[in-house]
């Protein structure tokens, strides 16, 4: 009797919150939390606020025995008494008790057990949950990020505790993540360190399931317990509130994570995966924000340069999906450096494909043609991306976009701006502005603008019709859809897609508008640069089907689009100038060449008549295109571009009515009120600078042959031309008076052309007659003009031995300006 007084004279002395605190646990476990006594300890520690910190260390000892002791049946009856206070308790004296609970949660945390791990995962979920009244400055989550991010990457060998250990590792995240948020200290959690912590973690469970399951496409949408049974969706969720948080200071410390853990894993090639997790960045992220994620993926790019050329590839896959998102927004300041770093890897991409193709001359293994291949993979995605890009962009912004590439783009007299392909040769350079137009190709296509002169403006169609980009027939086919986007502006380029005989131009229903006083302003100023462009590009010799194909949608687009009654006359006299080329022969093209622009002229000129709807001159085109059906059909696009055509031996043989003649025009034409006089005019090419300094043949001597032809000379007056040499025609050769009336006559001629040619043709003439007089006057003066000579001597070479000769200054002649 007495020892048993003692000892409840001893549990009186007790405190009385330990007290209460021992009575919420039973004598057995299994029977749980004891709630009248939590009810009475609850009401006690809201009562008594002060003594929360020490109901919270008494706790925590209680807990930390147990769990020494694997009493786990006490351990989890303190967790829930410990819950139960942090729910009913909101007061500043509860700062005392997290700290004894957040320290119970890392003992937990820290032991072997997974449910017990669970357990403290449970409780911390709970606790951020809680919104506290007043910030904690001191508190740091350090542990609980380094413990979360190892949960998730849990290995255990029984497979449904590791998936419950890493569901309860991402939940811990999630907790973390709201908590520091929404506390004032929230700006630890962005740190560095933390987040090379937990990104990877969630990107790790996020890829880990899309391997086992293999899933293709987006999941449908799950319920709340499938998200809380499947880590992939948990940790998708979780990344995507993370993201969603972030803000302008700490985007790129949230995004570059997301870099280190694709390349530590190899995930751009294949990079589906990389795919999906920047297409949750762009869509979880605020608008405003876009550019930080594109800035970061370009300078990944530049990083990552010297890769393989799939990985460069993959990564330029990203960025297209990024910036399919972001064109919807904000892209901000990044617009031309998406366009610029894009570019660059282009040219790096032809001066790796190059480089492997001459390393490998001479020898043809199939890894270089697979890294040629790859290559070519990276200049398509590069190109897919910098088209998707442009054709997003709103139109004002487009034609900023337009004239940054043209200025990229090699051509001769232009390397201001250009890239620089000095190194690459030839061949390089043909394959950049090769890529290069294709990009722009891709940036034209669904551009409308209100004015031809807003989508040619000067220094974006003199670098595009330059000579240097009609080497190549691929370019110039690339040129002439370039022309065709900007052009049509009423979508009828697909009613005129193949080159035929049109034999009802209404069944086409064409679409036009009058045409504006800019149009025609800006066919005054730059008419004579397309039908150059198209005069020479008809005189090439590696014209295919195609290039016939688009010069005729270019003549037919021209006509619709910006043809007054002036330019149809400009596009006639260009037409017959054309059968002239093939008539002549003067360049002496192929015979399929030859026929080909025929048939292009047949094709046009049936066009061209039943636009403007003359009578009489669509009667002789029908007539002219009858007679060649019957008799020499291989002038005709039906026939000619067949894979198998019988070609004429020649063209000097054939009759007057197989061809267009200039008289019969201007007389159906002059009845119908249009300005006939300068079809009697050839047409005659504009001349620039740059033919002088081209590789290619240069148009000079072309055009100063043709300057001298009279004006009166058309096609009939060709085929008539040819007579007998006789005695009589000799005579009348020798003859004075012949010679005089022919003088008058060219005389003339060369009056009647000043006042009836357009002042473009003659300053075309004139420029062109100027030119060659400056460069015999320069070759004139180099043979001439010899330099003094030197006190030093003049070498001479004897017996293979050099010997200078020394002049006294007192021999030496100067000029008499130079003597005083």
């Amino acid at each position: 009797m007495g020892r048993k007084g003692v000892c409840c004279c001893c549990a009186a002395l007790r405190p009385r919150y330990k007290r209460l605190v021992d009575n919420i646990f039973p004598e057995d476990p299994k029977d749980g939390l004891v709630k009248a006594d939590m009810e009475k300890l609850t009401f006690y520690a809201v009562s008594a606020p002060e003594k929360l910190d020490r109901i919270g260390a008494y706790l925590a000892e209680r807990l930390s025995r147990d769990v020494v002791r694997h009493r786990y049946g006490y351990v989890l009856i303190a967790m829930e008494a410990l819950d139960q206070l942090l729910m009913a308790c909101h007061s500043q004296s509860i700062k005392p008790f997290v700290e004894s609970f957040l320290h119970m949660v890392a003992k937990l945390l820290e032991s072997g057990e997974p449910k017990l791990q669970v357990l403290g995962t449970n409780s911390f979920v709970k606790f951020a949950n809680i919104e506290e009244d007043t910030p904690s400055y001191h508190r740091r989550y350090d542990f609980f990020v380094s413990r979360f991010s190892a949960m998730c990457h849990s290995c255990d060998h029984d497979p449904e505790i590791q998936t419950e250990i890493r569901i309860a590792g991402i939940r811990g995240i999630q907790g973390v993540v709201r908590k520091t948020v929404n506390d004032e200290l929230r700006a630890t959690i962005w740190e560095p360190q933390h987040m090379d912590k937990i990104v990877p973690s969630l990107l790790f469970n996020m890829h880990k399931i899309e391997d086992i399951d293999s899933r293709i496409g987006p999941p449908s949408s799950p319920t709340g317990g499938e998200k809380e049974e499947n880590p992939a969706l948990l940790a998708e969720n979780c990344f995507r509130e993370l993201l969603g948080r972030a803000t302008y200071g700490n985007m790129n410390n949230a995004v570059r994570p997301v870099f280190a853990h694709l390349d530590h894993h190899r995930l751009w090639d294949p990079n589906e995966f990389a795919v999906s997790c920047f297409k949750i960045i762009m869509y979880s992220i605020q608008a405003q924000y876009s550019h930080h994620v594109i800035q970061e993926i370009l300078g990944h790019l530049d990083v990552r340069k010297r890769d393989s050329p799939r990985v460069r590839a993959g990564i330029i896959q990203v960025l297209l999906e990024a910036v399919a998102i972001a064109a919807k927004g904000s892209i901000g300041p990044t617009v031309l450096e998406v366009f610029n770093t894009l570019l660059k890897h282009l040219r790096i991409s032809v001066d790796f494909e190059l480089g492997d193709r001459r390393s490998s001359a001479g020898s043809a293994t199939f890894s270089t043609s697979s890294k040629e291949s790859d290559e070519r993979i990276v200049q398509n995605a590069i190109i897919q991306t910098i088209g998707f890009f442009g054709s997003n962009l709103p139109d004002y912004q487009r034609s900023e976009i337009m004239m940054f590439i043209m200025g990229k783009v090699p051509v001769l007299g232009m390397t201001s701006q250009s890239l620089d392909t000095s190194h690459l040769g030839d061949l390089g350079t043909r394959r950049i502005q090769i890529m290069l137009l294709r990009s722009l190709l891709m940036v034209t296509s669904g551009y409308k603008a209100t004015t031809i002169t807003n989508a040619l403006p000067p220094p974006f169609l003199d670098p595009l019709l330059s000579p240097s980009l009609m080497e190549d027939s691929e370019l110039r086919q690339l040129v002439l859809e370039i022309l065709h986007n900007l052009i049509d502006r009423h979508d009828n380029r697909a009613k005129l897609r193949g080159i035929r005989i049109i034999p009802d131009v209404s069944d086409l229903k064409i679409k036009r508008d009058k045409i504006s006083r800019q149009d025609v302003s800006f066919m005054k100023k730059h008419g004579q640069q397309l039908y150059r462009h198209i005069y020479l590009g008809c005189k090439e010799e590696d014209n295919v089907q195609k290039n016939f194909e688009l010069l005729f949608t270019s003549l037919a687009l021209t006509t619709i689009e910006l043809a007054n009654e002036e330019v149809v006359i400009d596009l006639i006299r260009l037409a017959i100038a054309l059968q002239d080329i093939a008539i002549i022969n003067e360049d002496n093209l192929p015979m399929f060449n030859r026929c080909g622009v025929m048939a292009l002229v047949a094709a046009y000129l049936n066009f061209l008549s039943q636009m403007i709807a003359v009578p009489a001159f669509c009667q002789h085109v029908s007539k002219v295109i009858e007679t060649r059906s019957l008799e020499a059909s291989y002038f005709l696009p039906e026939t000619i571009f067949k894979d198998k055509c019988n070609l004429p031996k020649s063209l000097e043989k054939h009759e007057k009515d197989l061809f267009f003649l200039t008289n019969k025009i201007a007389e159906s034409l002059g009845g119908s009120g249009y300005s006939v006089e300068r079809l009697s005019v050839p047409y005659v090419p504009q001349v620039t600078d740059e033919d002088r300094l081209s590789r290619r043949k240069s148009i000079v001597d072309t055009v100063s042959i043709q300057v001298d032809i009279l004006p009166g000379n058309n096609t009939e007056d060709k085929i008539d031309n040819t007579e007998e040499i006789t005695f009589e025609a000799l005579k009348k050769a020798i003859d004075n008076n012949g010679l005089e009336e022919q003088e008058k006559e060219k005389r003339r001629l060369v009056i009647e052309k000043f006042q009836k040619a357009p002042f473009e043709e003659i300053a075309a003439q004139c420029e062109t007659k100027a030119n060659l007089l400056h460069d015999r006057l320069a070759q004139i003066l180099e043979l001439t003009i010899r330099p003094p000579p030197s006190p030093s001597g003049t070498m001479t070479i004897t017996a293979g031995h050099a010997h200078y000769q020394s002049v006294p200054v007192y021999e030496m002649k100067f000029p008499d300006l130079c003597v005083y």
